[in-house]
């Protein structure tokens, strides 16, 4: 009888991003790790990050409610701003946006990411610019061929979602796109016709296109989004497309490789702001920002070498942004009589060398950046939409200057699971062109830009401890710097008319945005996970002590803390997984009290939210899921206006759906 010959073994492809990996002597600084199976647990990545503490957007508000100008990312907690005070890259490559610095989340969908390392603490070395705070650095999922991740859901107000990665080898496409239908911000008995719901509807696609020669990894990677999202105010609302390329060329070698890399984004950002009515009966147009054409472009390269206990990376990195905001504003008479455009460029570029020594049980890195940044090119045009007469015509000197920072760090390791770190570091973050040029409005406060602003400069150290055995901990000592902050500065309260920015209406306030003296912040965070079978518990905290010393420029600032800067944070989380195919998870956040504003005047309560997940694993890959957001429904409260009226995070919302992870 003919025997079958078996079936021939098919070597799975996997084709990664080229990338360089980083030096071993990354692991001296406070650094944390996000795996596929943590960032499969939340449909929105910003959602995903606040698993560790101190990661956080400008406000409370996830990125399904928030406006884009607001989703700056920011790192332990030490004065977020809404450009954000870290930089985000994906394989190297900056994904902070042109014009304003911020995120667009809904364009980097977890299921097309294998991986996120946050490294806080100053990014100098190959970070550079933007890194003030600390790098959230993303890796985009290999191209294993077919289908690598889905994820369907459908759940409570409106809530629709879809997204997928798949592809051949050499080609990962990535999409997904989201509607729901909002909820109202407002949730007291204050609440008026003014306020209505934040809605939005997204959309994104992205396609890495790679191939090899000569040992080479070329990649071609080609991305696109697109947003609409209603203010939570009746006529206010914003909109958010874009795009980007990136080109990467890659070598890796036992004894070292190099990079090539150059990047491209536009964006444009169209954004309309409103004036409530006493009793919030209703609201009148204030501003309609009706387009903001911005592009960014970039270079990097860098070699390694590497030689017995000898690591090393060599490299130089270039970006550039232009943009410009066009607006219209002063609503009389049933419209906008005055028309504005304001905007400009900013370079920066730098050089840079780092070193790290692997003995064994000590490892020691060093490193150095300089770098150079130029402010030009800054225009404010205002005009008589009726007469097309100039009213106003304002430009800025240029500016430049020469930045040099470093970050230098050792690690000892104690026995077998046990290790000893300390670091210190500088770095800097240049304005946007957001801060730089743009005013704007929320409610009836108004925030003047300032072309005058300089780069803030951080300096910092801390020493940390850990435990690598059954049970795994951190614990980390740090104190913090931040030179020439760019805060928004109260300047006066309504009712009241002021020089170029005109009336503030009654519980509104004049704010400008200024390098305002300097932050102190000193603090301890930690994390301890350990595992009991199928039960995984993980813990992690960050207590920071921070304050403003205004100095002559803000005097009534000292003393005060930064406005959005909880002074302590938490976050706990428990796997049970009590057979082979059932999965119960839960994820709890702490935040205690913040200020919405620079003069401590309007006080954000302490918060607790509480997310939970049921998967049902049907294959190796698939489970179907039920989870909720925010299952207690608590009142978060994320924002609060000078006359009083507070706003506040999501409500509840339950969520059903179908993954798929290989």
């Amino acid at each position: 009888m003919p025997v079958t010959p078996p079936p021939p073994l098919v070597e799975a492809v996997i084709v990664t991003a080229p990338r360089l990996p980083p030096l071993g002597g990354e692991a001296v600084f406070d650094a944390q790790q996000l795996d596929a199976e943590a960032l499969k647990t939340a449909p929105r990545l910003d959602a995903a990050l606040k698993q560790v503490p101190g990661v956080s957007l400008f406000r409370r508000t996830g990125s399904d409610a928030a406006n884009p100008t607001i989703q700056g990312v920011s790192l332990r907690g030490i004065a977020p701003s809404g450009a954000g005070r870290a930089l985000v890259t994906l394989d190297g490559a900056p994904q902070n946006d042109p014009f304003g610095g911020w995120v667009i989340w809904s364009s980097l969908p977890p299921e097309g990411l294998e991986g996120v390392t946050i490294v806080r603490g100053a990014g100098a070395g190959a970070y550079g610019a933007g890194a003030l705070t600390g790098v959230v650095a993303l890796q985009e999922r290999a191209a294993t061929g077919g289908l690598s991740a889905l994820d369907l859901s459908i759940g409570g107000r409106g809530e629709r979602r879809a997204a997928t990665a798949f592809g051949t080898r050499g080609l990962l496409i990535t999409a997904a796109a989201e509607h729901n239908d909002g909820y109202v911000p407002v949730r007291t008995s204050l609440k008026g016709a003014a306020d209505t719901r934040a809605d939005l509807n997204s959309g994104s696609v992205a396609a890495r296109l790679q191939g090899e020669l000569d040992g080479m990894t070329g990649a071609i990677r080609l991305g696109a989004y697109d947003e609409e999202r209603g203010a939570g105010l009746a006529g206010a609302n914003s909109t958010a497309k874009g795009a980007s390329a990136t080109a990467t060329l890659a070598r890796l070698e036992a004894r070292g490789g190099w990079r090539l890399q150059a990047w491209i984004r536009a964006s444009d950002l169209a954004n309309s702001s409103v004036a409530v009515a006493a009793g919030r009966g209703a609201t009148t147009p204030a501003s309609d920002q009706f387009e903001t054409p911005s592009t960014g472009y970039g270079l990097n390269a860098a070699w390694q070498g590497r030689a017995e206990t000898w690591s090393w990376e060599v490299g130089a990195d270039a970006r550039f942004a232009e943009g410009l905001a066009r607006e219209r504003f002063r609503f009389q008479s049933g419209a906008f009589t005055r028309g504005r455009e304001s905007g400009g460029r900013t370079a920066v570029g730098g050089v840079y060398v780092e070193v790290a020594h692997d003995a064994g049980d000590l490892l020691l890195t060093g490193g150095a950046r300089l770098d150079a940044w130029r402010q030009s090119g800054a225009v404010r045009r205002e005009r008589d939409l009726a007469t097309n007469a100039i009213t106003l015509d304002q430009s800025a000197p240029d500016n430049s200057g020469v930045t040099p920072t470093a970050r230098f760090g050792a690690r000892w390791r104690l026995g077998d699971v046990a290790w000893l770190r300390g670091a210190a570091y500088a770095g800097f973050r240049p304005p946007s062109l957001n801060e730089l040029h743009r005013p704007f409005r929320v409610g009836n406060d108004v925030t003047e830009a300032n072309p005058g602003l300089t780069p803030e400069k951080l300096y910092g150290a801390e020493l940390g401890a850990g435990g690598d055995g059954p049970l795994r901990w951190t614990a980390t000592l740090f104190f913090n710097r931040l030179d020439d902050p760019i805060t928004n500065v109260t300047v006066g309260l309504g009712p009241a008319t002021f020089p170029t920015a005109g009336f503030i209406p009654a519980g509104g306030a004049l704010r400008q945005r200024q390098n305002a003296g300097r932050i102190d912040a000193w603090g301890l965070e930690g994390d301890v996970a350990r595992t009991f079978g199928g039960l995984e518990l993980d813990g992690a905290f960050t207590a920071a002590h921070a304050r403003v010393d205004g100095g002559s420029a803000a005097a009534q600032l000292t003393g005060k803390r930064p406005a959005q800067t909880p002074d302590v944070t938490v976050t706990a989380g428990a796997t049970w997984r009590p057979t082979d195919k059932l999965s119960l998870s839960a994820q709890a956040r702490y935040e205690s009290k913040r200020f919405e504003d620079d003069l401590n005047s309007r006080v954000l309560a302490a918060s607790v939210g509480l997310d939970v997940r049921a998967g049902w694993r049907m294959s190796d890959d698939a489970e179907v899921y039920l989870a909720a957001e925010n299952v207690t429904d608590a009142r978060i409260e994320v924002g609060e206006t000078g006359d009083g009226i507070e706003s506040f995070a999501a409500p509840r919302l339950i969520r059903v759906g179908f993954s798929i992870r290989r």
